[in-house]
């Protein structure tokens, strides 16, 4: 008798797994016309997890590790810099839902250093051009939003 293991589908194959496939790949990252950094999405574990590789223009790097629970259907995403002692250094979100033109919404809490608790969103949308934009804000009543970083992301063929 098979396992259920053995039965089950590979994760590149199974719906859900796909949701961020519009943001895989190597990326010049801009805020207006100014190159903030550079980043790389990428797939890893046969399909069942994504990786973000950041590196800031200015210095600093960041990671993410992005995973697809199908028994809830839902994205996850842990990240970490290094700065992780600093607010925002090291944040944990989920998905929350879908956007207009396709984007998708992350959401997650952070404390600042006096301990005060802020709402994080990430949106992430797939642009007509093959580019892609991420807006992250923050707020402390989920009601009104600051914007902190709102960049655009372009292929880039050399990292």
């Amino acid at each position: 008798m098979a396992s259920a293991a053995a039965a089950q589908e590979p994760c590149a194959s199974t719906p859900g797994y796909d949701r961020l496939d519009f943001w895989l790949g190597e990326w010049d990252v801009f805020s207006g016309e100014r190159k903030v950094g550079t980043n790389r999405i990428g797939k890893i574990l046969d399909g069942c997890a994504i990786t973000e590789e950041w590196a800031g223009a200015g210095g600093g790097e960041g990671r993410s590790l992005f995973y697809f629970v199908p028994t809830t259907g839902e994205w996850k995403q842990v990240w970490v810099t290094d700065t992780a002692t600093r607010t925002g250094g090291v944040k944990e979100k989920v998905l929350i839902g879908a956007t207009d033109g396709g984007g998708l919404q992350f959401q997650g809490r952070i404390l600042d250093g006096a301990g005060e608790a802020w709402y994080d969103r990430t949106t992430l949308t797939p642009l007509p051009s093959g580019d892609v934009r991420q807006l992250i804000e923050i707020s402390q009543d989920s009601a009104s939003w600051q914007t902190i970083f709102d960049a655009v992301y372009r292929r880039s063929g050399a990292w």
